[in-house]
């Protein structure tokens, strides 16, 4: 049964509230990570705390416990210069560095360009369809 210090590998599917799926691991290697050393959402790994092999749980995480809400003081106003000239479009994804997430150009304003610095999944309730596959 999955408890600290335990090697835990599982398949999962990551659903959004509209049914909409953002990722999965199903027919690939599944995710595998060490229960109780915090590679994973606190939430989410309190929830696998105490399935075993073969166990499936649908788990439901509210944005808090997830990726956090979207944060106003995460987006940056900038000098539409200090960007490069085929990023200079909503959507773009950048990055910087010494920084280690992801950087989105949120908004383009003439000589200014909006980037969010918000987790991608920022704000969204998540729901995890998960088998567990190996416990070592």
């Amino acid at each position: 049964m999955i408890e600290a210090g335990k090697t835990v590998a599982f398949e999962y599917t990551l659903r959004l509230d509209d049914g909409s799926v953002v990722q999965t691991n199903k027919g690939s290697e599944p995710l595998t990570y060490v229960h109780g050393e915090n590679q994973l959402l606190p939430a989410l790994e309190r929830e696998l705390e105490g399935l075993d092999v073969n166990d499936r749980k649908e788990i439901r995480l509210a944005a808090a416990d997830a990726y956090g809400e979207v944060r106003d003081d995460a987006f940056r106003e900038v000098p539409a210069e200090q960007i490069p000239e085929g990023a200079r479009r909503v959507g773009a994804q950048l990055t910087a560095q010494g920084y280690d997430g992801p950087i989105r150009v949120h908004e383009v304003k003439g000589d200014t360009i909006v980037l969010d610095f918000n987790h991608p999944l920022a704000g969204q309730d998540l729901t995890f369809d998960i088998r567990v596959v190996s416990i070592e």
